[in-house]
């Protein structure tokens, strides 16, 4: 098993952000840190959204050009939130300023409450969805096709060169974010290269299970694709703060604080070992561990020294 760290740049300085994700690109065993694609803080509301949060792709771009090992990606871009054509050229410039270290994250978006305050309006899920698919093309002709044509009902393109090409060949690795059965997971059978799901470990195996079908219906390996998850950590020994973490998300989840926490690592270094095995157990390949609404290093280096050697 693989796995990554989101050190995302919501509720931080630049400093600090900064000097976390080389700490953890110098001295940790992480592959992969990721940043969010949001522009408030928060957990999808008004309440709590005032906080500093820098953009994505431009923090990413800085990120990228002070590292040097780990694969860093965005999980995942709201593709409501720019033309792909745009996100296409972003993502090429950050593949090359990280010598070719960029995983493509793409999705949907989600966030009702940021799309309103900043007056883009958030579409139906339908076509939120009918827009990635198309995205996704655009994009990958972008990346495949020599000066590509395409006429859909959101996006055109009218034969534009491009150039630079991204230096990895043919393109990036594309991640597509969430777990729709219907849609989003044949999205993700017909472009991504890497899915990224979240729930419990049987919620997950089940997706796959979906996601398996899809391959088939569109003639594509299963088996080419890479199954991840994003989970939150909390990597602890108090009881007292493990008890809180349950309540809150029993709280935000409205499920009871045992189901609420079958979906995140939580607990000592052995209950957390347990919990990864559970979701390698459901034919997760990586897992990216996300911590919020703060960053705890402490946590972070104990996972990568005391958990992740157990499954490399």
């Amino acid at each position: 098993m693989k796995f990554g760290a989101v050190p995302n740049q919501s509720g931080t300085s630049w400093g600090d952000l900064l000097a976390t994700w080389q700490e953890l690109d110098s001295n940790s065993k992480f592959d992969s840190l990721w940043l969010m694609d949001h522009f408030v803080s928060g957990f999808g509301q008004e309440f709590g959204s005032e906080a500093p949060c820098f953009e994505g792709w431009t923090a990413l771009a800085a990120l990228a050009h002070a590292t040097s090992r780990a694969r860093l990606g965005i999980l995942v871009t709201g593709n409501t939130y720019r033309l792909p054509f745009v996100l296409a050229k972003q993502a090429t410039t950050v593949d090359h300023i990280s010598g070719g270290r960029l995983i493509f994250g793409l999705g949907a978006a989600w966030h009702e409450y940021e799309h309103t305050a900043f007056g883009l309006g958030l579409p139906s899920a339908k076509e939120r969805l009918d827009r990635l698919d198309e995205a996704a093309s655009l994009i990958k002709r972008l990346w495949t096709e020599d000066r590509p044509a395409m006429d859909g009902k959101y996006y055109r393109l009218d034969r534009p060169p491009y150039n630079p090409p991204n230096l990895q060949q043919p393109y990036p690795p594309i991640l597509i974010g969430g777990g729709g059965e219907k849609r989003t997971l044949r999205i993700v059978a017909k472009y991504a290269d890497i899915a990224n799901v979240s729930g419990t470990p049987e919620e997950v195996a089940h997706k796959w299970k979906v996601l398996d079908e899809h391959c088939r219906s569109v003639g594509r390996d299963p088996g080419s694709i890479r199954r991840t998850i994003q989970a939150p950590l909390w990597l602890t020994d108090d009881d007292a703060f493990k008890q809180r973490v349950a309540q809150g998300m029993a709280a935000a989840s409205g499920k009871s604080p045992e189901e609420a926490t079958r979906s995140v690592l939580l607990g000592n270094v052995d209950e957390v070992k347990r919990q990864v095995q559970a979701y390698k157990n459901a034919g997760v390949e990586e897992i990216y561990c996300a911590q919020w609404p703060r960053i705890h290093m402490e946590s972070l280096h104990k996972f990568s020294e005391k958990v992740i050697p157990e499954f490399a």
